[in-house]
């Protein structure tokens, strides 16, 4: 089964800084049929005026990703680490015990566009920890950016969560198989795709259930996301 999540559907924050995308439940927006899916708690699609952002705030226990689209997003947290995360990279902050940290749009003239997306970890009161890796050049594939196994992945997260990247070209076709007991949820970033027939616009997500192998044709060129996630 495939259940699409419409872009147009999704909560919506407005402020005069900030364009934020709730796919999940998310700050004032809630909805009790929208609280998640597996342990993939939250995926925000952000866009942020130049030299604006969100102030240094606290969070615990939680895997959170960034994965910038356009522009550049600037971190900073109370470990020490100062960095701009730009397209073509990937960051991860596990929260734990308890991190603050801000992000902010360094740029004087462009916007920033992200998803920030959330996963519940594996256990509580990890030790607070942070990674930023380039992911490798690559069209028309899948690229693992995140899962629990570092010897795979550029990231590790403390969870049973594989997340894949990939950017297609137009008429381009790939193809994913699920293992047993495996859901997987896909969220397009860009373009227009047609997945197992039906087809998805930027800012659509959708639900696998029970889809043993997913096929993507690209109609326009897409970037998008892949979640591969324990059935709950």
């Amino acid at each position: 089964m495939i259940k699409i999540r419409l872009a147009e559907d999704r909560g919506h924050t407005q402020l005069n800084w900030l364009d934020s995308f709730h796919t999940f439940s998310f700050g004032e927006y809630f909805d009790p049929e929208q609280m998640g899916f597996s342990h993939l708690r939250v995926i925000n699609d952000d866009k942020i005026k130049p030299g604006m952002g969100f102030d240094m705030h606290g969070h615990r226990d939680m895997e959170i990703i960034s994965y910038v689209i356009a522009g550049e997003l600037a971190h900073q947290d109370s470990l020490g680490n100062g960095s701009v995360i730009r397209p073509g990279e990937i960051q991860r902050m596990s929260a734990g015990t308890g991190i603050r940290h801000s992000e902010f749009n360094p740029s004087k003239t462009e916007e920033v566009h992200l998803l920030q997306i959330w996963i519940t970890p594996n256990q509580t009161g990890l030790k607070p920890s942070y990674e930023q890796k380039l992911i490798p050049a690559g069209q028309n594939r899948w690229i693992e950016l995140a899962s629990p196994n570092q010897q795979t992945s550029l990231i590790t997260i403390h969870q049973d969560v594989f997340l894949y990247a990939a950017h297609l070209s137009q008429s381009e076709v790939i193809g994913y198989t699920f293992k047993p007991q495996r859901c997987g949820w896909i969220q397009l970033a860009k373009g227009k795709i047609s997945l197992n027939g039906v087809i998805l616009s930027a800012g659509d997500g959708a639900a696998l259930i029970d889809e043993s192998f997913i096929q993507v044709t690209c109609l326009e060129e897409a970037e998008l996301l892949l979640f591969d996630l324990t059935c709950l």
